[in-house]
């Protein structure tokens, strides 16, 4: 999940918590605390760009990691924030629940979490919600400009608390359910369509929950499609993706090759751009796929050019975007 949706979610933790002990140092106390796995950032200065991607929400976004942080930070606080009526065990919880909620809510997104590390390098991503979601975020910023604004001890703000939390809650829990809905389909329409696949995912688009990207592998590489929650037909305008393993044969042995193929989970798809080998993690969907089925990937990595890979998760994720993709992308929303 975004940045900003952590601190407001950690800050509305920290109220419901403290704020009565603590006044509004209480939602700042939260806000950093929902924060303190995303500290891995500071490895991007001296890691290179595929060593930064296993980085990212990996040890930082751990079990080990929550449970070696969470008794230092209460001690910290229990503390700092002397005098108060708040016991060590409280504090424990607090930071305990701060950063299992966040490592709980960035394994939605495909992104991945390293929640074993260093025991085990798999990712849990359970692909409910894309990275940023304003229909989840909306009620926790409302809740905590709201929160800001009124007095420490103004009775309302205990129901602004819950009306962010449980606003967003219910809508995570709404995605869930689109999930188990979309995954139906998918199977049902994989076999309608006697499409051959050895696995599939489903995650939705950018900034929705109800139009969701599509791909089914099998040895040879990828059908891709899309299906929205309204569409009533039972099929998929799919098309085929080969895995092109047979252009790796010159960088096999190349480190950042090996650190990626891990990353991707085995979602990749190898092109060649003039005389550039790309590596596509296909799990993070197409530029503007919706409107156009052949569209780059959002995610692509020049295998023989490290050094113009800075940001490569982020530099096809809106490129393209305008007017005319946008509208398309809720015209496809809306259903077949």
């Amino acid at each position: 999940m975004d940045s900003l949706t952590h601190i407001a979610l950690g800050a509305c933790m920290g109220d419901a918590f403290a704020g009565k002990q603590l006044g509004k140092r209480a939602m700042f106390l939260g806000a950093v605390a929902q924060s303190v796995p995303d500290i891995d950032f500071i490895a991007s200065f001296w890691n290179n760009t595929s060593e930064n991607l296993l980085a990212h929400r990996g040890f930082t976004h751990s079990l080990l990691f929550a449970l070696m942080i969470t008794p230092l930070l209460a001690m910290l606080a229990e503390r700092w924030h002397r005098p108060h009526d708040i016991s060590l065990k409280k504090w424990i919880i607090f930071f305990g629940a701060q950063a299992l909620i966040h490592l709980l809510i960035d394994g939605m997104n495909v992104y991945g979490v390293g929640w074993f590390e260093p025991f085990s390098h798999h990712r849990v991503s359970y692909n409910w919600i894309f990275v940023a979601d304003p229909f989840y975020s909306i009620w926790l910023g409302i809740a905590f400009a709201v929160l800001l604004i009124l007095k420490r001890n103004h009775p309302r703000r205990s129901w602004w608390i819950k009306f962010g939390v449980g606003m967003s809650t219910i809508y995570l829990l709404y995605c869930g359910l689109n999930k188990i809905k979309i995954d139906n389909d998918v199977r049902d329409v994989l076999n309608k369509q006697q499409i051959s696949y050895n696995s599939y995912f489903t995650t939705p688009t950018p900034l929705n929950n109800w139009l969701w990207y599509v791909v089914a592998a099998n040895d040879s590489g990828y059908n891709i499609g899309y299906r929205s929650l309204f569409d009533k037909e039972r099929k998929i305008d799919f098309h085929f993706v080969p895995r092109n393993d047979s252009l790796l044969k010159s960088v096999s042995d190349h480190e950042d090759l090996q650190k990626l193929v891990r990353f991707s989970k085995g979602y990749y798809a190898i092109q060649q751009w003039n005389d550039t080998l790309v590596f596509n993690d296909i799990r993070f969907g197409q530029i503007i796929g919706w409107k156009d089925p052949t569209a780059r990937f959002a995610f692509y990595y020049f295998l023989q050019h490290p050094e113009d890979n800075s940001l490569i998760v982020q530099r096809g994720r809106f490129a393209g975007w305008n007017m005319e993709a946008f509208m398309a992308l809720l015209k496809r929303i809306k259903g077949n």
